[in-house]
């Protein structure tokens, strides 16, 4: 019964950490920091965006892949990954220009979001190539 347990705990504690993750991105997104100092990097919004879709993608695969009623192929969880992180990039750029005075909606912000993915998806893919005994269909 304990193992049971470790493994529902598991779960739900990915499960916890891409919902905080998508909600922490909403957030820092749609909430105004013109008070805050400006980072002397160049282009440093892509950097942030294309970090917070890689772990996007990677903690929302982590979730799916434990989630035991889902005997799913890898590459379908990772297209599903693929497809919730770049519609979830969509809606916060679309967000940004309807709800906010302050943030513009910017297709380059869309595509750091989708690069960010790719690269999560590719990490993925190599580890479960090189390290696993799994099958990516």
């Amino acid at each position: 019964m304990k193992h049971i347990k470790n493994l529902l705990a598991h779960k739900f504690f990915y499960l916890w950490l891409a919902e905080i993750w998508t909600l922490l991105i909403a957030f820092l997104c749609l909430v105004s920091f013109n008070n805050l100092p400006s980072v002397g990097i160049q282009s440093a919004d892509k950097y942030v965006h294309f970090t917070f879709h890689f772990v996007f993608t990677i903690l929302w695969f982590l979730y799916l892949k434990k989630k035991k009623s889902d005997k799913k192929p890898l590459k379908a969880i990772l297209l599903k990954v693929f497809l919730a992180s770049f519609l979830y990039g969509v809606f916060i750029e679309i967000a940004q220009s309807l709800f906010t005075d302050t943030r513009e909606g910017d297709v380059f912000d869309v595509l750091a979001n989708t690069s960010g993915t790719i690269t999560a998806i590719t990490v993925i893919m190599l580890y479960v190539t090189f390290f696993k005994k799994e099958k990516l269909n």
